[in-house]
């Protein structure tokens, strides 16, 4: 979503090219790879309440063993997936750093409270990215001076109020649980953004953001060096360790999922490896779907379903190292924390309830 900025004095000689440029480029990628993909989906999942295979266990009832074969299967089967997501993330997170006027971020979403948050919110849902494609916008989104608060929102809403997951997940688990998304999703981004400028309080006071940023040069020729030097600093500095933290994941799928059955599919300990299986494993957007579904299949409780369900899409170990670049590991274990608990809180409603 692309708020218009408010007018200062930085932005009033911002050139206007450079917003229109930013505004292209978000709205062409995200319909790229989002938008369109998901409108044509969506009548597909709502004809054959499916959406497919698996991608941690297939169509089984347990992953692969681990194994060099296992690590690249799935790495593949995943970036097949993301790739266009990702590509969107990088461009639209250069953008944010050298497209947007000077200061506009920092006072729209930089000062602590619920409005800034709450926009964060609002600007994510539209964008529907995981947390792993939408780690390069958090990452610049931090360094101009956003509020701890408002890129953790920002950066949780992405996949946890998508609208197109929610909906998928409607037609293929049921309305019930699309319901129950909605619901502990809306209270996870909220008490997440919360605590998020209580755990990094750095705000921005609006009455002194513009002295906290020196206007670039807003020629043509400079914008665009800081466009490619800030997309070229994004690759080089998210992807390896992005890849390599993936293909570590796909070969260890055996090892953070029990093969499942009746018999241990109820069991508290498994809720509770789910828990944290789910909060660090990586899928793409609306993987936790088929996984949720096809475990199911082969015994797995309502409890650990209900678990999966909100972890796996919340944040991931790949994601969290991407936006360690900006915001402190300690940080971001508190967030993972948080969201395994919420995982379990989850797992408990969905018991009870579903």
């Amino acid at each position: 979503m692309v708020i218009e900025p408010q007018s200062t004095p930085e932005s009033s000689r911002w050139p206007k090219w450079a917003l229109i440029l930013f505004i292209i480029l978000t709205v062409a990628l995200v319909y790229y790879a989002k938008w369109g993909p998901y409108s044509h989906k969506i009548f597909v999942v709502a004809a054959k309440h499916t959406l497919g295979a698996s991608i941690v266990t297939g169509k089984s009832s347990q992953s692969p063993a681990p194994s060099w074969q296992a690590a690249w299967t799935y790495t593949w089967t995943y970036f097949k997936d993301i790739w266009s997501a990702l590509l969107a993330g990088l461009v639209v997170g250069a953008g944010v750093e050298s497209l947007l006027p000077p200061g506009w971020l920092t006072k729209t979403f930089g000062q602590i409270g619920w409005k800034s948050r709450l926009l964060a919110t609002v600007a994510a849902v539209p964008s529907m990215m995981c947390t792993c494609c939408s780690s390069p916008i958090v990452v610049n989104l931090k360094r101009q001076n956003v509020s701890t608060g408002s890129v953790l929102s920002y950066w949780v809403a992405n996949p946890i109020l998508n609208p197109a997951t929610i909906v998928f997940m409607g037609f293929v688990l049921g309305w019930n649980w699309a319901l129950l998304r909605i619901f502990v999703g809306l209270a996870l981004v909220l008490i997440i953004g919360a605590l998020g400028d209580r755990w990094l309080p750095a705000g921005v006071d609006p009455a002194h953001a513009d002295a906290l940023l020196a206007a670039p040069d807003p020629s043509t020729g400079k914008i665009l060096s800081r466009f490619f030097q800030s997309l070229f600093r994004l690759i080089s500095r998210l992807l390896p360790e992005y890849i390599i933290l993936v293909m570590a994941l796909g070969a260890a799928r055996a090892w953070l999922f029990p093969a499942m059955n009746a018999t241990i599919g109820h069991s508290l300990w498994l809720v509770l490896v789910l828990a944290v299986a789910g909060t660090l494993f990586v899928i793409p957007t609306a993987g936790e779907i088929p996984i949720v579904a096809v475990l199911m299949q082969y015994g797995l409780g309502l409890g650990g379903a209900g678990t999966l369900m909100l972890t796996l899409p919340a944040v991931s170990l790949p994601s969290m190292a991407m936006v360690s670049q900006a915001i402190s590991p300690k940080v971001l274990a508190k967030v993972a924390l948080t969201v395994a608990i919420f995982g379990l809180v989850t797992g408990v409603l969905a018991h009870f309830l579903l």
